[in-house]
């Protein structure tokens, strides 16, 4: 399943994200307009939001953060990023950016 935020390349793939910072915490909030729409606990000063990105993404594809770059948006909310990982396809990384949601409250007729 390709999606409009997350393309193929021949190294991994592109993200396109729009994020939020000074969250009370770090955490992907859906998709908006083509964008992946990402909350994240830091401010947007010095690079310290584009490092918590890095990071996050990282995190949540369990990869190392110099296989993740920033390619354009240094500067602004919506980015471009390229993920470098062989292997790495649209439908592994929405996999792991909204896992499914187990069914533990499923009600019982009385």
């Amino acid at each position: 399943m390709t999606q409009q935020w997350c393309s193929a390349l021949p190294t991994g793939v592109r993200l396109t994200v729009q994020i939020t910072p000074n969250a009370k915490k770090s955490e992907v909030v859906g998709i908006l307009d083509d964008a992946l729409k990402i909350k994240l606990q830091a401010q947007p000063i010095d690079g310290k939001a584009n490092e918590a990105l890095i990071r996050f993404i990282a995190d949540k594809l369990g990869l190392p953060r110099r296989a993740i770059t920033i390619t354009h948006g240094h500067a602004n909310k919506h980015k471009l990023l390229e993920v470098t990982s062989p292997g790495l396809t649209a439908e592994t990384v929405k996999q792991a950016l909204f896992p499914a949601t187990p069914t533990s409250c499923s009600r019982t007729p009385v």
